[in-house]
């Protein structure tokens, strides 16, 4: 069975997120040590909240470097929602530096008539990267459920995996770079489809075939 750390830094919905991974077939346990971290096939870093405060709590509790180090070993490593936007740079909802892992940043959805913010609810993805393993048994375009106002915008677009289009904006979904995967939307929350996701995630690890971006 894989055992994935769930990273606690009081801004993740640790309890939604770790059922889904128990339903894809994982043991979770949800954690903020440094030696947890290392010693777990995978890790996840749910989110949910502003941005200053989750990379200010990740300092406190001294989790940048074993977050990091996590990455750099290879280790298979999901980011979710809020997980995604603090591994870029910075955050136009805030002043604090993010960890600085994905080169880029974090945007706000501009003002428009007749649309949401925040960008609330199902929606569709076009998948970018249609061959990457966290998207194997899905239709082409797969209904998953977002809670967001701001977005990330990576300076190299080729490491998206999917976007999402609000109103008449197309941004970022979900990133794919080596061992690592993240994305803007709540597997967790998003049924069936969200379901097959996570599984997909836990099954990579099992058969222990984590790879670059695609697999074949």
């Amino acid at each position: 069975m894989a055992n994935i750390a769930v990273i606690d830094y009081d801004m993740g919905n640790l309890h939604s997120a770790c059922k889904g991974l128990e339903k894809a077939g994982a043991n979770t346990i949800v954690t903020d040590s440094p030696q947890d971290i290392a010693q777990a096939d995978a890790v996840v870093l749910p989110g949910v909240g502003a941005f200053d405060p989750a990379v200010q709590h990740i300092r406190s509790r001294h989790l940048e470097t074993p977050i990091k180090d996590a990455i750099a070993s290879g280790k298979p490593f999901l980011g979710i929602c809020l997980g995604l936007q603090i591994l870029f740079d910075a955050s136009e909802e805030g002043n604090e530096p993010g960890l600085g892992i994905i080169p880029g940043v974090v945007r706000r959805f501009r003002s428009e008539p007749d649309i949401t913010i925040p960008h609330m609810g199902w929606n569709q993805l076009k998948l970018t990267q249609p061959d990457l393993f966290l998207w194997h048994n899905l239709p082409t375009n797969p209904y998953v459920y977002f809670v967001h106002s701001y977005y990330v915008e990576p300076k190299d677009r080729s490491v998206c995996a999917a976007m999402v289009t609000h109103g008449s904006q197309t941004v970022t979904a979900a990133i794919a770079i080596n061992n690592l995967v993240a994305v803007q939307f709540h597997p967790e929350k998003s049924s069936d489809y969200g379901l097959q996701i996570l599984s997909n995630f836990v099954n990579q690890i099992k058969a222990k075939k984590y790879q670059l971006s695609v697999t074949s």
